[in-house]
C-alpha cells in the first residue's frame, strides 16, 4: 500500500524529468552556437530567453490549470466536463497568444532598447521579429502537453520534447552559421530554428492528441476554473523569477567573476532541480485525480509518498552539490576567480537543496488539492525572507552572505508548508467538498 503512490509518482515524474532536462540541454547547446557570433549576439539571445521565461508565468496559468482540471474531471468520470476543459484550454491559449504576441511584435524595438543598446538591441529586435509571431507555437505546445499529462500520459510530452530539441540541435548550426546553399542568418537563424522545431513538434502532437466528443453548453465556466486552478502555479513561478533576478543583482555588486561563477553553478544545479519540478507535476496530476474521484482521504498517503521521494532527491542533490562542486565547475571554466565563486555557490547550495526539493514537490499536492492561495502566501513570505537575509548578510559576509539567503528562504517556506499541512489534516472534508463542487455540471 505504501509503495503504490511512490511507484505511480515515479512513473509519472520520470518522463517529465527527461522532458525538462532535454529543454535545458538544448538551450545550453543553442547558446554555444550563438556565442561564436560575439557578445552582442549572446546578449540579444539572453534577453529573448529572459522575456520568454517571464511570459512562461502566464502560460503556466493556462497549462497547469488545464492539467489539474482535466485530471479532476477524468478522475470523477465526467467526460463532458473533460471535453469542456479541453475546448476552454485551447480558447484561452488562442486569446492569450494574441494578447501577448501582437503587442510584443509591435513594440519589439522598444522592448529591445529598454534593456540593450547599439548592435545588441538591433539583434534582439531581429530575434523578436520571429519569436513573437511564433509565440503561439510555444503556448500551444504547453497546452497540448498538459492535456496529455492531465490524462495521466507524461510519456508523449517527453517524446515531443525530445523530437523538438533534436530538430533544434540540427537546425541551430545550420541556420545560425549557414552551410552550403543555406546562408548564415545569425541571431535571426536561432529564432527561426526554435520556431521551426516547435512547429514540427506541435504538428505531430496535435495529430496524436486525444479527442473527446464536443459537449453541450459553453466553455466560459470551464475557462474560469482553469484560470483559478492554474493561477497559483503561475504566481509561484513569476515570484521565483523576480526574486532570482533580484538575487542576481545582489551578486552583480561583487563583480563579473561572481556573476559568472553564479551562472555556472546555477546551470549545474538545473540538472538536479528539474527533478524536483518533475515530481511536483506528477504530484499535482495525482492529487487532482484523487480529488476528482472523491478519494481525498488518500491525499495523506500521496503527501507522505511525495515527501519521501522529494527528501531522497533533495538529499542526493545536496551531497552531489557539496562533493562535486570543484569537478563540475572545471567542466565550464579554468579561470581561478570564476571557479572559486562557482564552487563556493555550489557548496552553499547543499544547505538549500533539501528544503527546496520538499517545498517544490509538496507544493504540487497542495495546489492541486485546492490550497493554492495559502501556499503562494508561504512562498512569497519565504522569498521575502530570502531577499532580506541575502541583502543583510552581503555586507558582513560578502557574496557568501547572498548565497545564505536561499537556504533561509527555503527553510521558511518549508516550515510554513508543514504548518499548512497540519492545519488541513485536521479539516479533511473541505478538500473532498472542494473537489466535488469544482466538478459540478455546467449548464
Amino acid at each position: 500500500m505504501h509503495g503504490r503512490p511512490s511507484r505511480r509518482l515515479a512513473a509519472l515524474a520520470g518522463p517529465v524529468y527527461v522532458e525538462l532536462l532535454s529543454n535545458v540541454i538544448a538551450s545550453v547547446i543553442g547558446t554555444f552556437w550563438v556565442a561564436g557570433l560575439g557578445g552582442a549576439a549572446v546578449a540579444a539571445v539572453t534577453l529573448a530567453g529572459t522575456v520568454e521565461n517571464l511570459l512562461l508565468g502566464l502560460v503556466l496559468v493556462v497549462g497547469s490549470g488545464t492539467s489539474v482540471r482535466l485530471s479532476r474531471a477524468l478522475g470523477a468520470g465526467h467526460r463532458d466536463d473533460a471535453a469542456r476543459t479541453t475546448r476552454a484550454a485551447w480558447r484561452l491559449c488562442a486569446v492569450g497568444s494574441l494578447a501577448l504576441a501582437v503587442p510584443g511584435f509591435l513594440l519589439r524595438d522598444r522592448l529591445a532598447g529598454a534593456f540593450l543598446d547599439g548592435a545588441a538591441a538591433a539583434l534582439a529586435a531581429d530575434y523578436f521579429t520571429v519569436a513573437f509571431p511564433a509565440f503561439a507555437l510555444f503556448s500551444g505546445q504547453r497546452v497540448a502537453d498538459e492535456l496529455f499529462k492531465g490524462a495521466g500520459d507524461t510519456r508523449t510530452p517527453m517524446r515531443m520534447a525530445l523530437l523538438s530539441n533534436a530538430l533544434l540541435l540540427a537546425l541551430d548550426p545550420l541556420l545560425v552559421l549557414g552551410a552550403g546553399p543555406v546562408p548564415a542568418l545569425g541571431v535571426t537563424g536561432a529564432a527561426l530554428a526554435l520556431a521551426g522545431s516547435r512547429a514540427v513538434a506541435l504538428a505531430v502532437t496535435l495529430r496524436l492528441r486525444p479527442r473527446l466528443p464536443a459537449p453541450p453548453g459553453g466553455t466560459g465556466a470551464a475557462a474560469g476554473r482553469i484560470v483559478r486552478a492554474g493561477a497559483p502555479f503561475g504566481l509561484d513561478f513569476t515570484a521565483r523569477m523576480a526574486v532570482g533576478t533580484a538575487q542576481l543583482a545582489l551578486v552583480a555588486g561583487f563583480g563579473v567573476a561572481a556573476v559568472a561563477g553564479y551562472g555556472i553553478g546555477y546551470r549545474a544545479l538545473l540538472v538536479v532541480t528539474m527533478a524536483f519540478y518533475a515530481l511536483r507535476q506528477a504530484a499535482a496530476i495525482e492529487a487532482a485525480r484523487l480529488c476528482g474521484a472523491g478519494r481525498a482521504t488518500e491525499l495523506g498517503a500521496l503527501h507522505r509518498a511525495t515527501g519521501r521521494l522529494a527528501a531522497l532527491l533533495g538529499a542526493v542533490a545536496a551531497v552531489l552539490s557539496a562533493t562535486l562542486a570543484a569537478p563540475l565547475t572545471a567542466l565550464f571554466t579554468d579561470d581561478p576567480a570564476v571557479a572559486g565563486q562557482s564552487v563556493g555557490f555550489l557548496r552553499m547550495a547543499a544547505f538549500y537543496l533539501l528544503p527546496y526539493a520538499l517545498v517544490v514537490a509538496l507544493g504540487g499536492v497542495h495546489q492541486a488539492a485546492g490550497a493554492g492561495r495559502p501556499l503562494v502566501l508561504s512562498v512569497l513570505l519565504g522569498l521575502g525572507a530570502q531577499l532580506a537575509v541575502s541583502a543583510t548578510l552581503s555586507g558582513p559576509l560578502g557574496v557568501t552572505g547572498v548565497w545564505v539567503g536561499p537556504a533561509v528562504g527555503a527553510a521558511v517556506q518549508l516550515g510554513l508548508l508543514l504548518l499548512l499541512a497540519r492545519r488541513r489534516a485536521r479539516r479533511p472534508a473541505p478538500l473532498a467538498d472542494q473537489g466535488d463542487r469544482a466538478l459540478e455540471p455546467v449548464g
